[in-house]
């Protein structure tokens, strides 16, 4: 009985302070631009509640920066403002506005620091697995073609047609990579993009490569799924057509980087094949064919490059043209709200990753303001009572911000600090960056080169260069690196989840990444009996 009053008398206590406490606020703290910002975000989250807290989605958009890290975003977020004629601190990225977000473990069942192969998987079946392996649990042996049955697991984009609904991967890598594979691929090895990358006893015990996985993906969920009666996958669109393609100059495209630009050893067009099962559909490898495309179109199947698609800031060095992400997701939205049933829709930004790996945080920074832009873009073109849209990366990157530079320092210049106009000299008597990584090929001045992967063409330079008077901001500068490797890692920290719209709500606190699948899950009732 005492503790109930002493609960009591602390609760009136607490209740009249806090009163006491509103009525002497002092009028500069109450008028301060931080002050009355936040209070305003705060209450608009307030009113949107009711319709955030509300479960069943008609559409589900899973968007994911790919090595998209905590760091790449404030980073990225101070560079789109900056860009903008602004400091830059001040700004946010689209989705870093949304109402809920989270924070998601990303190791994999083996690994600390995971892949992507690994963490997609998790996302889109809600079960973390091991490193290099597609749509598989932790019971596959890599590598092992024959650990591959009994251990499937279904996608949220295979449960989605399953449901009916519409379906599209999109990503600027390779649609054979890692993270759209594991959308809709069964693989005991994420390197086994075609059949010329499979070892010959896994293609005896019968295993597909990634590639023939995604054009026969309507017959082997069938097969898989006896008495089930899907449309395949509506839109796809990325890079990667030497997969598809015999290994055969006769087959190159226009725009072919190399003298034979197919892979394939085993004769197979899978382009043609792919038209061949669905006559209505539109197969494009170029911007022309792309801006062709009608918003009525039943399906289309888009390659882009041979490899990965171009950085957003090198697509003007395209040989054929390439749409960017904002302009594919627009397409796709257009194509899959055909479908009164919904649609699920992953987007990938690819190239977020590759650009970290060659330790360039100028196009890594750059194709995250992309991604922040097709977000923008998706949210503007559909119904949020109906449509959750997600934002989240597989991993981060041992990418840092550091030093002491002034507010408003450019985020890709030499450190300078409050107060001063010249740059902050480190122990060795050298200027350094704000921004840098903990590995990789480090240090690299290559001007106005907007090819990141341009880097590979040299050794490791890894440690203090002279960067003084250089141009650091340009887009050939490599930052420099501690430690000397052939390409700069993953990192290990926890990523970001942010969402919007019907079950937007589930995504809040620390959770694994598996719990992505869930939430969407949860939005479409994929597996509601």
């Amino acid at each position: 009985m005492k503790v109930t009053k002493l609960a009591l008398a602390t609760s009136v206590a607490l209740a009249l302070s806090s009163q006491a406490f509103a009525g002497v606020m002092p009028a500069a703290q109450v008028n301060s631009q931080w002050y009355q910002a936040d209070q305003d975000k705060l209450n608009a989250k307030q009113q949107q509640a009711t319709l955030e807290k509300k479960t069943k989605a008609k559409n589900v958009i899973l968007f994911v920066g790919d090595g998209m890290g905590i760091s790449t975003l404030t980073a990225a977020r101070i560079l789109q403002g900056q860009n903008n004629g602004k400091l830059g601190e001040e700004g946010y990225l689209s989705f870093e506005q949304f109402p809920y977000s989270a924070q998601v473990k990303t190791y994999n069942v083996d690994a600390q620091t995971p892949d992507s192969a690994g963490t997609m998987t998790a996302m889109v079946s809600g079960v973390k697995t091991d490193v290099g392996v597609i749509g598989v649990d932790e019971d596959v042996e890599r590598g092992n073609c024959e650990t591959v049955a009994g251990n499937e697991l279904v996608t949220a984009l295979e449960l989605a047609e399953i449901r009916g609904l519409s379906t599209g991967v999109i990503s600027t890598a390779r649609i054979t990579h890692a993270t759209p594979a594991a959308t809709y691929a069964k693989s005991a090895d994420r390197n086994w993009e075609d059949v010329s990358d499979m070892p010959e006893e896994a293609i005896a015990a019968g295993c597909q490569d990634i590639a023939s996985q995604l054009v026969n993906f309507e017959k082997n969920l069938e097969a898989r799924f006896l008495g089930t009666d899907v449309d395949g996958i509506e839109v796809v669109m990325g890079g990667g057509r030497r997969h598809f393609l015999p290994k055969d100059e006769a087959f190159n495209s226009d725009d072919a980087r190399s003298t034979v630009e197919g892979d394939r050893t085993d004769g197979l067009d899978l382009t043609a094949q792919w038209q061949e099962q669905y006559e209505n559909g539109v197969y494009v490898w170029d911007r022309a064919g792309f801006d062709a495309i009608d918003a009525d179109a039943e399906r289309v199947f888009a390659l882009f490059n041979e490899s990965h698609m171009q950085y957003e800031a090198d697509r003007g060095s395209d040989i054929a043209g390439e749409p960017s992400l904002s302009e594919m997701t627009e397409k796709a939205i257009d194509i899959l709200d055909n479908n009164d049933k919904g649609f699920f829709l992953t987007v990938e930004s690819g190239r977020i990753d590759h650009a970290h790996h060659a330790g360039n945080a100028y196009n890594a920074l750059h194709d995250t303001i992309e991604l922040a832009k097709a977000v923008q873009l998706a949210v503007e073109t559909t119904n949020p009572e109906e449509t959750l849209i997600l934002v989240t990366a597989d991993h981060s990157h041992v990418f840092t911000i550091a030093g002491y530079p002034k507010r408003g320092n450019p985020i890709l210049g030499q450190v300078v600090a409050v107060g001063s106009t010249t740059p902050t000299m480190a122990a060795d008597g050298q200027p350094y960056t704000t921004v840098g990584y903990a590995n990789g090929l480090g240090f690299r001045n290559l001007g106005a080169e907007t090819n990141a992967d341009a880097s590979y063409n040299d050794a490791p330079m890894a440690g203090r260069q002279n960067i003084s008077g250089l141009d650091t901001t340009a887009a050939g500068f490599h930052q420099e690196a501690t430690i000397p490797l052939s390409s700069e890692t993953h990192a290990g920290e926890d990523i970001s989840l942010h969402a919007m719209g019907p079950s937007a709500h589930l995504a809040q606190g620390v959770v694994e990444q598996s719990v992505v699948f869930h939430i969407i899950d949860s939005a479409l009732e994929l597996t509601k009996q």
